[in-house]
């Protein structure tokens, strides 16, 4: 129950720091928190782990944990990196994917419809965290699966936020569709390619990112 209730309260921090309502270099204080959140202070440590795993905060051995927001360049570099990892777990999948596995992402795809129908943005980036997951496993490579999880998680914020901007959801909706396609066919060319173009957030698309965290951000903040 506690790590479900610090996996919520560290949603809720995302959302607050995105917002403006913390705001990079600010220490968020577990006293106080655990007292807006009604809490004890194990979850709050632990939504506080979480964010640091993220990168969205800075632990500082006896000071406290400190917001730290990536700049843009940091933040390119990331997803850069992120799509070109994810075409090669797509292009090694295309060739050593289980039919066992293609029906799992199947069934992730039909969850994630629902979401999609739901305009659930946090329904249907879980399902999108497994969709991923799913495809480093089939790699075959427990390596590239384990570093490909590690960023993924590093970027969870932004790609959950992401998710958001209009029209979105359909769009990645309709990729996941391509690349079990590409999958299923074992075109690794294809997968690798429509993979690599639905992580990457480079020119309009990160643009678009960015004027929308500024959106969100209250003025005077």
């Amino acid at each position: 129950m506690d790590s479900r209730r610090a996996d919520q309260i560290a949603d809720a921090l995302e959302e607050l720091i995105f917002t403006g309502r913390f705001g990079d270099g600010d220490r968020l204080d577990e006293i106080r928190l655990a007292t807006e959140f009604d809490v004890s202070r194990t979850p709050i440590r632990e939504a506080l782990q979480r964010l640091v795993a993220s990168g969205l905060a800075a632990q500082i051995p006896r000071r406290g944990v400190f917001v730290r927001q990536p700049g843009p360049v940091e933040l390119v570099e990331m997803f850069e990196t992120m799509a070109e990892i994810e075409a090669v777990c797509g292009r090694l999948a295309a060739i050593r994917i289980s039919d066992g596995a293609l029906e799992e992402l199947d069934a992730v795809n039909r969850r994630s419809r629902l979401s999609v129908a739901e305009n659930d943005t946090d329904g249907y980036y879980r399902e999108n965290e497994q969709f991923h997951r799913l495809i480093y496993q089939q790699s075959g490579n427990g390596f590239l699966a384990r570093e490909a999880q590690r960023l993924q998680h590093r970027l969870k914020p932004y790609r959950r936020i992401q998710l958001r901007l209009r029209g979105r959801l359909q769009q990645s909706m309709a990729e996941h569709l391509a690349i079990v396609a590409a999958l299923r066919s074992g075109e690794a060319d294809r997968a690798a390619s429509i993979l690599r173009e639905h992580v990457a957030v480079q020119g309009e698309k990160f643009h678009h990112l960015m004027a929308y965290l500024k959106t969100q951000a209250p003025s005077g903040i």
